[in-house]
């Protein structure tokens, strides 16, 4: 990878991105993520080469910078958490993609987003505290967030949001997606029992252990 265009081309490749010049600079041309417009891959020119901008872990940066003379702290940004790297022929493109795709995971990365991720694998037959999503989500204090996330269930058919109860588990009084009774009765379809609203966590509640013994 050489040139601007294969960069910005390969940034457009990931979901929900587009192209954007902020600064009325055609030298900078930004790609950005749709669902928060914070940018994972800025591009320019200086000295002679592309470079780009990519945002990284703090412990991976050093990674990087360590394998290639051609990586170096973030030009005009936070050099703890941005890398640049000088497209001069002498990085792999496996390298430079992985990087890349590593800018874009941590800007697209959400609170949100993290709880979809996990409802989506609670397995059939098994349900989930909110406590417990918001664990496995990274802030076991963002229950709270969890309803709320899951109450604006974009895509209730792929992120079984009715597998989720309280901590004593009790169903949702008005389930948001059908109404008082459905949850019981989705419930009830994966083969859990529910009496009266509530289900027994001691004999349905996910554990991780279950979804590794099938893998």
């Amino acid at each position: 990878m050489r040139t601007r265009e294969e960069a910005l081309s390969y940034g457009l490749s990931f979901p929900d991105t587009y192209q954007d010049a902020p600064f009325h600079d055609e030298n900078w041309q930004l790609v950005r993520y749709k669902g928060n417009k914070k940018a994972f891959l800025w591009t320019y020119e200086r000295d002679g080469f592309i470079n780009l901008n990519v945002k990284v872990e703090p412990d991976k940066a050093f990674f990087w910078r360590d394998i290639y003379e051609s990586v170096t702290p973030g030009y005009h940004q936070n050099k703890e958490h941005w890398n640049t790297i000088i497209l001069d022929g002498s990085i792999p493109d496996k390298d430079i993609e992985c990087m890349i795709a590593e800018s874009y995971d941590l800007i697209s990365d959400n609170p949100t987003k993290r709880i979809y991720e996990v409802v989506k694998k609670i397995p059939k037959g098994k349900v989930a505290t909110y406590g417990q999503v918001a664990e496995l989500a990274g802030d076991k204090r963002m229950a709270r967030a969890v309803g709320n996330a899951l109450h604006k269930n974009p895509d209730p058919d792929n992120i079984p949001c009715f597998r989720v109860v309280n901590a004593k588990g009790e169903l949702a009084g008005e389930f948001a997606f059908g109404g008082a009774g459905k949850q019981a009765k989705l419930l009830e379809a994966d083969g859990i029992e529910v009496t009266d609203g509530r289900v027994v966590l001691g004999k349905y509640q996910w554990k991780l252990l279950d979804t590794m013994s099938r893998s």
